[in-house]
């Protein structure tokens, strides 16, 4: 039988800081375990492994490809048309796969072509041994980009295409021109950024939307972009509503992204977490709960180039403002 996937499965494991030694057996573990959902990007610089952890499920018969929603993302440098495809085709070979079910923007963000013999994946710097290290933005429009995507999905090599940590205006502004219509939109959302209006938005005009950090803090931490107070996981309304359904706060957090509609995208590397992960589509919150989760709302972005860029790869770059 068939099986055609429309909509990214509720929750997905995201690759993001998965080392490289580990993605492919998290991934086969995550597949023997249910999930369907593989969230991956060039930048994360696993995608080979996470291509054999596929390969090896599909092997053994655990899935068959048509079951599995495989997510990738088109790297800042390589937003220029002539450099769509090829980049989306390493994607493909280091997956494993003959075609991706989503293929995003990974940020509006443009940088100079970095090309994969001389480094790969690219990074945020066009020449890091250079002095002072700073981005070399280059002046693509997102038409260019957005056009060439188009073409990924006509030939076949794609069968749908968004935009990750894109806002309103932006989605507005590609929608004015797409003949193919984004179809997911990627972005951070946990209690502590509900980003609100524009799911809103998105679910106005039909597109899906993938929330990634969806437990906010704790993916930050190892990166000092966050500290251990910042977890939402320790808030006292969180724990209580985990006690009274006794679940685990990462389970109550999740079971409230996929309530307001939205899939979850958690990393994890440790096989406990996997299954009890998945297990949060099925826990259901009152709309007291909900209500009460929603209120931590503080506004708070973990992920924001206009604060890592600046510390991190010397140039300020806001998106968001």
């Amino acid at each position: 039988m068939s099986i055609e996937l429309h909509h990214p499965p509720a929750v997905g494991l995201g690759l993001w800081k998965i080392a490289d030694q580990e993605a492919a057996e998290v991934v086969q573990a995550a597949i023997e375990v249910g999930y369907r959902h593989i969230d991956s990007a060039s930048d994360y610089g696993n995608e080979a492994y996470t291509g054999q952890g596929i390969a090896d499920a599909i092997r053994k018969e655990s899935v068959r490809r048509e079951e599995l929603w495989v997510t990738s993302k088109l790297w800042n440098s390589s937003h220029r048309a002539e450099h769509v495809r090829a980049a989306c085709q390493r994607s493909l070979q280091d997956l494993q796969v003959e075609y991706l079910d989503l293929y995003l923007i990974h940020f509006p963000i443009c940088t100079q072509y970095v090309d994969p013999a001389v480094r790969y994946p690219a990074g945020w710097f066009f020449d890091p041994n250079t002095q002072p290290r700073k981005m070399e933005s280059d002046q693509v429009p997102i038409r260019e980009t957005w056009e060439a995507m188009q073409e990924l999905v006509k030939t076949g090599l794609v069968r749908q295409i968004g935009l990750s940590n894109f806002n309103a205006s932006l989605i507005r502004d590609v929608l004015s021109y797409a003949s193919v219509r984004p179809a997911v939109l990627q972005i951070e959302l946990h209690p502590y950024l509900l980003q609100s209006k524009l799911v809103r938005y998105c679910q106005q005009e039909s597109i899906a939307v993938t929330g990634f950090s969806p437990l906010g803090a704790p993916s930050y931490v190892p990166l000092g972009m966050a500290v251990e107070s910042d977890s939402v996981l320790k808030q006292p309304c969180i724990l209580s509503i985990s006690e009274k359904m006794k679940c685990t706060p990462a389970q109550i957090v999740l079971a409230w992204g996929i309530q307001r509609g939205t899939s979850v995208i958690p990393k994890t590397s440790r096989k406990e977490r996997l299954q009890e992960n998945l297990v949060s589509q099925y826990v259901r919150l009152s709309e007291e709960d909900m209500k009460a989760i929603s209120s931590l709302d503080q506004n708070r972005r973990f992920n924001d180039p206009g604060v890592f860029c600046e510390q991190a790869f010397g140039t300020y770059f806001p998106i968001y403002e």
